[in-house]
């Protein structure tokens, strides 16, 4: 049972909700702002090094994706490396960093998500993290030293 009126001043609502004018100059805000975000020449170029190397794993060596099988291949022993994506949730991350340690093993935080980290081992679905047991024709141990 909300009533309009039309007026010089611009549009009155009587009823339950609304009871006040609005401005016929004023706009309602935007509901959303993009925003763009620059990546850098040298994190661009790091992305794509990674990638390829990446890639190179997939084909040539031995891995292992998700969470649960991460920490087995830790706890065994046979993990060269590690790599967890940026949006893990913090007690995930904590925690395979911890057994990593443990198991002396390199850990690499990958700059993207885990649909990117999924993209770049040519799986269609989310990877959080990967685990490295043969890096076979990579040199994607290497690189983690650079880090």
């Amino acid at each position: 049972w909300l009533l309009v009126a039309q007026s010089k001043g611009g549009t009155h609502r009587s009823g339950p909700t609304c009871s006040k004018q609005l401005d016929p100059v004023q706009q309602p805000p935007q509901a959303s702002i993009r925003r763009i975000t620059m990546v850098s020449k040298k994190q661009k170029k790091a992305t794509e090094g990674i990638n390829s190397r990446l890639k190179l794993v997939v084909k040539t060596g031995k891995y292992s994706l998700g969470y649960r099988s991460t920490l087995k291949t830790l706890r065994t022993g046979k993990a060269q490396m590690v790599i967890i994506a940026n949006n893990v949730a913090p007690l995930r991350k904590s925690e395979i960093e911890y057994v990593a340690m443990l198991s002396k093993c390199g850990v690499y935080h990958y700059n993207g998500n885990n649909i990117d980290l999924g993209t770049a081992c040519g799986r269609y679905f989310r990877v959080g993290t990967l685990v490295v047991t043969d890096a076979g024709n990579s040199e994607i141990l290497k690189s983690n030293l650079q880090q």
